[in-house]
């Protein structure tokens, strides 16, 4: 694991990710995903849909809109109560949030979540809680700020709309539970899962791409009968910490920790967290939602959320239990779990990024021992290109070209040589170990699929 300043350097050096907006001096807390950056999230976005939609049955995927009628909003309780505890500080007249304050003031023996507006200005007063950019404590009272991006829809002045960008993706899930449930003629329990961006007009604290303002999601809605939910939200804590280690995450930097404070139609909730460079974060939610979202959506919408037991004929409204992960977060994580510098026998420190070989933006990378080899080098990158994201270099020494696809994670490196012009074999670089071994190009295909499976 590396610092976060030694990964945001690597990050845009090597084409993971840039700051947003960069040649206009960037604007604050958006990123871009560079050429293999793109592809690391991608390869991160399939592994999950594969595991929690390809691979669990009675699964369905949707891509639901970002702009939902905003009734949607006022049924989800967003128009009402989404906002964060803001404060103003009167010296510098920048503006944070006051649980995120008393957070590292305390560095975390205090738990805001429990508090209201009245007692965590007590705290800040009684603590005088400085301010994190001038250090003065001189604050304006609390007030709440809706995080949802508004927006007008309308050909005319006279006729504007007013919509949001959605904070989140799982009402477009609740809202086509009747439609895919008839469509698909899915019995419950079954689940619909979506990935898709969302966004939150909230201060973030600049700690890279931990918490932005534009973000994707990974969702699964498993709708399932009340009297089984407890036991499909134990199971889905248990299916969200598997999907973790199976994608290469050491256990002893994840821990499960449960909510103390619930939402008000919560009957249970807890977080997977992640030992970041910054320390102990969320990095994934399970949650019991209980009936609350589809009652609400069937209360203000008018339509029944009633399933009908084909067997028992019994009528209820499902329970819901949400497994939700970041994208951005999940690859933010995988970096830093990826990220080592190690002393090498020469004396020389070598950075290498140990991604799952799945999750690599590229399987492989093919390197012409020198540039008159470059038409058989071409020809094997056009067989390999086939059937993976292959890289190609020949520019440098080959120790040179071996550490820059060190750096960007690259599992294995294939070198053509003289002899791979006589008996059509090339040497293949294990990225951890370094070992080399020699094969036949037309056994490349198959080793390199077998490396690259979970």
């Amino acid at each position: 694991m590396g610092n976060f300043d030694k990964i945001v350097n690597l990050c845009k050096n090597r084409g993971i990710i840039f700051p947003g907006s960069d040649i206009y001096d960037g604007l604050a807390n958006t990123w871009d995903y560079g050429p293999i950056g793109v592809e690391l999230k991608n390869n991160i976005k399939r592994a999950w849909w594969r595991e929690f939609v390809q691979l669990s049955p009675n699964s369905y995927g949707i891509d639901a809109d970002i702009f939902m009628n905003s009734r949607v909003w006022d049924a989800s309780g967003h128009t009402a109560s989404f906002s964060d505890p803001k404060m103003d500080c009167k010296s510098c007249k920048t503006r944070q949030r006051a649980d995120n304050l008393i957070d590292a003031h305390s560095k975390g023996k205090v738990n805001p979540d429990i508090m209201s507006n009245e007692e965590m200005e007590s705290y800040i007063a009684e603590h005088k809680v400085a301010c994190p950019v001038c250090g003065k404590c001189d604050w304006t009272n609390i007030r709440n700020f809706n995080l949802m991006f508004s927006t007008s829809r309308g050909v005319t002045d006279e006729k504007q709309n007013l919509i949001y960008l959605r904070p989140e993706t799982a009402q477009g899930e609740f809202v086509n539970f009747l439609n895919v449930q008839r469509s698909m003629r899915a019995k419950v329990p079954f689940g619909i899962a979506q990935i898709g961006k969302a966004f939150r007009n909230e201060v973030t604290p600049g700690n890279f791409t931990f918490r932005t303002i534009e973000f994707e999601q990974m969702e699964h809605q498993w709708f399932c009968h009340p009297d089984s939910s407890l036991e499909y939200y134990k199971e889905y804590k248990t299916r969200a910490m598997d999907f973790l280690l199976k994608i290469g995450f050491n256990r002893e930097h994840l821990r499960y920790h449960d909510h103390d404070k619930l939402a008000h139609y919560a009957k249970a909730a807890c977080d997977i967290q992640y030992l970041y460079p910054i320390g102990w974060e969320e990095l994934n939610g399970i949650h019991h939602r209980g009936d609350w979202d589809l009652s609400r959506h069937q209360e203000f919408s008018g339509k029944s959320m009633m399933y009908t037991d084909p067997f028992t004929n019994e009528k209820y409204i499902p329970n819901v239990v949400e497994y939700s992960i970041g994208a951005d977060r999940l690859t933010l994580a995988v970096l830093c779990e990826a990220y080592d510098e190690e002393k090498l026998e020469n004396g020389e420190t070598r950075v290498v990024m140990h991604f799952h070989p799945a999750l690599a933006p590229y399987k492989l990378a093919i390197l012409p021992l020198q540039k008159n080899l470059s038409e058989k080098a071409q020809e094997v990158y056009r067989k390999l290109a086939e059937h993976f994201m292959v890289d190609y270099d020949e520019a440098g020494s080959i120790g040179k070209r071996y550490r820059r696809q060190d750096e960007i994670g690259t599992p294995m490196c294939v070198t053509i040589d003289f002899d791979s012009l006589e008996d059509n074999t090339v040497t293949v670089r294990d990225r951890d170990t370094m070992q080399q071994i020699r094969i036949s190009v037309d056994q490349l295909i198959n080793y390199v699929q077998e490396k690259i499976v979970f």
